[in-house]
């Protein structure tokens, strides 16, 4: 694949308000479109966020004719873009009262093209308002690494705790990675202590560019997230960044940096370990 191709990474800072939040994506799509973005990233939980996890599954989705689903189809197809939705609560019938974390990615005309079960939840005790996260109380984990060929080369899909478990990130290098979207909805602590070294050691293990919207505001409280939205290229260097609100993060994503990287450091070459597991067929 030769030629730039322009890439948006959208924070926001979700609430328990659908319809508010719906709005606001919209306007947000829009904006990146109009500065020529191909390919867009909403963060983690851009529908619905700062509520209750019980109400969370009481806005699940059963079916692509869902609210959420059509408006991303919607979106999609009205500014001729690639989208990835962040994430949807999706109802599982194989777990009554859960769901899963589901980033789903259309392409120009609507259609939806990938989804990714959300693996790694987030079950953590910290020193801030909310205390406790217990995500495995109301979402069913994912299984599988999801791989989808995009706009600027083969698209591998992550959400935010997920940046933590780099073997993840192998298995999809091994599929032909070539760039990296992450929806996020990093705490104000593990954001400020750890978020843009985490994503910036993604591109550089993997050499590829990753694309990682993050939630950046107070959205109850007792919910509050860093923000810091940021797009990398495969030797580390930031090419864009957000601070905290609402952002519409732009950059150009040139894949000779992917081929440069490789030749300066052969990594792929030279790797003595394979992720051999369930998450690899054969």
């Amino acid at each position: 694949m030769t030629g730039m191709t322009r890439v948006a990474a959208l924070q926001m800072v979700s609430t328990d308000d659908v319809a508010h939040n719906l709005g606001r994506a919209r306007e947000l799509i829009a904006a990146a479109a109009a500065r020529g973005a191909r390919l867009v990233v909403l963060p983690e939980a851009f529908a619905y966020f700062g509520g209750t996890a019980n109400a969370e599954v009481g806005c699940a989705e059963c079916s692509a004719d869902g609210p959420l689903r059509a408006f991303l189809a919607a979106s999609a197809r009205e500014h001729g873009i690639v989208l990835v939705g962040g994430t949807v609560p999706v109802a599982d019938a194989r777990a009554p009262g859960r769901v899963r974390a589901a980033c789903f990615v259309y392409d120009r005309s609507g259609r939806e093209i990938a989804r990714y079960d959300k693996i790694h939840l987030f079950d953590v005790d910290l020193p801030d308002a909310q205390r406790s996260y217990r995500e495995s109380d109301t979402i069913e984990p994912g299984e599988d690494p999801v791989c989808v060929p995009g706009p600027c080369g083969t698209l591998g899909l992550g959400v935010c705790y997920d940046l933590r478990f780099p073997a993840l990130f192998l298995a999809l290098a091994e599929r032909g990675m070539d760039v990296l979207a992450l929806p996020s909805a990093f705490t104000r602590v593990t954001g400020e202590a750890h978020w843009h070294v985490l994503v910036r050691a993604r591109a550089i293990e993997n050499q590829v560019h990753v694309i990682a919207p993050n939630q950046g505001g107070r959205h109850s409280p007792t919910r509050e997230t860093w923000g810091g939205t940021v797009i990398v290229d495969p030797w580390g260097r930031v090419l864009a960044s957000a601070a905290g609100g609402e952002a519409v993060v732009v950059a150009d994503i040139d894949p000779q940096e992917r081929a440069c990287a490789a030749a300066r450091i052969p990594l792929a070459r030279q790797r003595r370990f394979a992720v051999v597991s369930r998450l690899i067929p054969g």
